[in-house]
């Protein structure tokens, strides 16, 4: 089966397949620096050594579209961290024994139901699936092959996890339990603290004039398409030549006047873009797609000529010029974000002094209470039905409300302090599920998968302590660099 498999070409199914597990095992604990600069190796796993160029590889692999993902340092690294994770679980497959044969990983492929036509399988759809999708039949199976070994790894390590009633009824509960709280709206306190004069406006300005910079960028561009630079209206090979001739040239530092000339293009389009995304030459906008104007602020002055892929479009695109402008506090777009930044900073230094008394045990429900009165602020009572009940509160303010336990009384706000609320929780009731309710099983399975969870972590520290990870800075810099 896997030989005849072989003529065939190749899938991005094994892409696809690889994040039906999730890999628990990541962002491991980065070792110490390599004294020399082994720039051909970024890690090390215990004595075997990861090379700088596999690990490019497998970045290049893992973006699925490289124009519209944001390749920064922190992206980067996540990645090598996920790289180590599957590295260690390949190691952790081979110290198991953990093997499939060749017969086994046919089965697995016919049972696929994608490559099934009248519930058998059909090698026609599987050689199409293949050719659509552009990647060799052997990547394929290497891939399914480690999925599959990875999937019986996971079953190795929890899959005859069965939870006890008792820890049913305490998933089920967590979701289910009702609460009465009692609930005071800061936003209602904070009102009068909220009015800023103008002089405090402008300080803030003169303290944080950096930043209301903003950064100008202008730009030539020319869109390519068969006609203007093979003359012919087809997308054919010629067309193709030229476009990888274009990025070669770029590559060696060609700018667009040299490209128009030798490929004998028409004349560019100037355009100029502030950082707020707006276009600044409006009436020709609509020649530039807003979803490359991203792409504009991330050009620099070091290689100024990009190629840019678009809905079957390509760029040219050549900076000309970058300016800073300072932005004037008689911008009322200046002045409304001053505003609403200071009252961030009040609403975020008023919730810290009240936090901080709750967690010296010095408000209590007599403050809660005096602070309604002395605020002349009202009192709501609310009953939360369950965990999802976001009838009153927003969901983001329920889930902070249930990590905390009876009698308390706390602070819950939303990310950008628009939302804040003083919470005491008066009484919480319990719920349990029956053995025989029809969501019993929801909440088993759900049980299950916490204990699962909390296995692959304890697994996770034992794999850290097993071996020993070494990170060479230095080629991940050059990485860095790289892309």
């Amino acid at each position: 089966m896997l030989s005849a498999i072989r003529k065939f070409s190749s899938s991005i199914f094994a892409k696809i397949f690889l994040l039906l597990v999730a890999i628990p095992f990541i962002f491991w604990g980065m070792g110490p620096v390599f004294q020399s600069g082994k720039l051909n190796t970024i890690a090390e796993i215990g004595k075997e050594k990861i090379s700088t160029q596999e690990f490019i590889d497998y970045v290049k692999y893992n973006l699925t579209n490289p124009d519209s993902e944001t390749l920064d340092k922190n992206l980067i690294e996540k990645l090598l961290s996920n790289f180590i994770g599957e590295k260690l679980i390949a190691l952790e497959i081979e110290t198991r024994g953990i093997n499939l044969s060749d017969k086994s990983l046919s089965a697995i492929i016919k049972n696929e139901k994608i490559f099934k036509k009248n519930k058998k399988f059909s090698r026609v759809k599987y050689e199409k699936f293949l050719v659509r999708n552009s990647l060799s039949a052997v990547v394929f199976e290497n891939n399914m092959l480690k999925q599959v070994k990875k999937e019986q790894l996971f079953n190795f390590i929890g899959k005859g996890i069965i939870p006890s009633k008792f820890l049913v009824n305490i998933a089920h509960d967590k979701v289910n339990q009702k609460r009465n709280i009692e609930v005071i709206n800061l936003n209602d306190v904070f009102e009068k603290k909220l009015n800023f004069s103008e002089t405090q406006i402008e300080s803030y300005f003169n303290q944080n004039k950096d930043t209301y910079n903003e950064i100008n960028k202008s730009i030539k561009f020319i869109i390519l398409n068969p006609k203007n630079l093979t003359g012919n209206n087809e997308f054919d090979d010629l067309f193709f030549q030229k476009i990888d001739e274009i990025d070669d040239l770029i590559v060696e530092g060609k700018n667009l006047d040299f490209l128009l000339n030798k490929f004998n293009l028409e004349s560019t389009t100037t355009i100029t873009f502030n950082e707020l995304d707006q276009n600044q030459n409006s009436e020709t906008n609509i020649n530039f797609p807003s979803e490359l104007i991203k792409k504009v602020f991330d050009i620099n002055e070091i290689e100024p000529t990009i190629l840019i892929e678009h809905n079957n479009n390509y760029f040219i695109i050549e900076l000309t010029k970058t300016e800073i402008a300072q932005r004037k506090i008689t911008d009322q777009s200046v002045k409304k974000e001053i505003v609403s930044n200071l009252k961030k900073q009040t609403k975020r230094k008023l919730i810290s002094e009240i936090i901080s008394k709750i967690n010296k045990n010095t408000f209590k429900k007599n403050d809660f209470d005096k602070l309604s009165k002395d605020e002349n602020v009202v009192i709501k009572k609310v009953r939360l039905e369950n965990r999802n009940d976001d009838n009153v509160l927003k969901q983001e303010l329920i889930n902070q409300i249930y990590a905390f336990s009876e009698k308390k009384v706390i602070v819950v706000a939303d990310i950008n302090f628009l939302e804040n609320y003083l919470i005491y929780i008066d009484k919480i009731e319990n719920v349990s599920i029956d053995l025989n309710s029809e969501d019993y099983e929801e909440y088993f399975n759900l049980s299950k998968a916490n204990m699962t969870d909390d296995l692959y972590n304890t697994y996770n520290s034992y794999l850290e302590n097993k071996y020993e990870i070494n990170i060479n800075y230095q080629a991940l810099d050059s990485v860095k660099n790289y892309f």
